[in-house]
């Protein structure tokens, strides 16, 4: 078995896009253009960049979410984008997301129990006395109580909803999950806490986490290795501590100079 459970090669996904006043000219833009990455097991790899760098358009390649123009992914050893519809949906199960507004991401006419039990549900893992109880587990392991269970959405902040909606991502028990820009809604307060929870629950589960971000300020507090990307390319990966003590590219430079104040203040959320 690979060291690496998440291997993307030389993956590209271009877009025509109608200029001009009237629309009569078209551009290509290079979403992604000749991108690879590796992700090792029970580790965290931040992709950094700016909004239209391509991070979510990378992510959503990945889930097979948007098509490629051209590219592999292998994950945990399979070729990922080449399965069937019956061994993607397996596969689905060990993949996972956290998204960035914990307002948004989660329905509001739904209890968080049912939220939280939905893929359970769709997957067919035990039954609605199991369900429930890993539910309640899992609640309690993301720093809420069983009896939010029967509660909804609106009845909690914004740090609340976002350990809702890490509990929905784990309840499957994933070996991947994929949290895009999970603390950018948040507090900064109230994002040390969440990545805290995140941290603890990648030792306790033994996730691998693809982190998109366009904070470095974050990173340090979450990351192993860090890929930052600029108009669709990568231009400069490496640990933490190479990124941070040695960047090399101009545009890491810039993105660090950026980081305000001196890191990440404990408050609860």
């Amino acid at each position: 078995m690979t060291d690496f459970l998440l291997q993307a090669h030389h993956l590209s996904k271009s877009y025509r896009q109608r200029t001009g006043t009237l629309g009569l000219n078209t551009q290509t833009i290079h979403a992604l253009d000749d991108v690879s990455l590796q992700l090792k097991r029970g580790s965290t790899l931040a992709v950094v960049g700016e909004s239209g760098s391509g991070k979510s358009t990378l992510a959503r390649g990945i889930l097979r979410l948007l098509p490629l123009d051209q590219g592999q992914v292998l994950f945990d050893g399979q070729d990922f984008l080449a399965l069937d519809q019956s061994s993607l949906r397996h596969a689905r199960r060990h993949m996972q997301m956290v998204f960035q507004d914990p307002f948004a991401s989660l329905n509001p006419r739904m209890r968080v129990g049912e939220i939280i039990a939905e893929g359970l549900v769709i997957h067919g893992v035990g039954d609605k006395k199991q369900q429930q109880n890993s539910v309640f587990e899992m609640l309690e392991k993301v720093g809420l109580k069983a009896e939010d269970a029967s509660k909804y959405p609106h009845q909690f902040s914004g740090g609340q909803r976002q350990r809702i909606g890490i509990a929905r991502a784990l309840i499957l028990q994933p070996k991947l999950v994929i949290c895009d820009e999970p603390v950018s809604a948040l507090d900064v307060s109230v994002q040390a806490q969440i990545l805290l929870l995140l941290k603890q629950l990648q030792q306790e589960m033994g996730l691998s986490y693809l982190f998109i971000t366009h904070d470095l300020r974050v990173v340090r507090h979450i990351a192993d290795d860090v890929l930052v990307m600029q108009k669709g390319k990568v231009i400069e990966q490496g640990s933490v501590e190479t990124i941070y003590n040695a960047p090399q590219q101009k545009y890491t430079q810039q993105l660090l100079s950026a980081i305000p104040g001196q890191g990440l203040r404990g408050a609860a959320a």
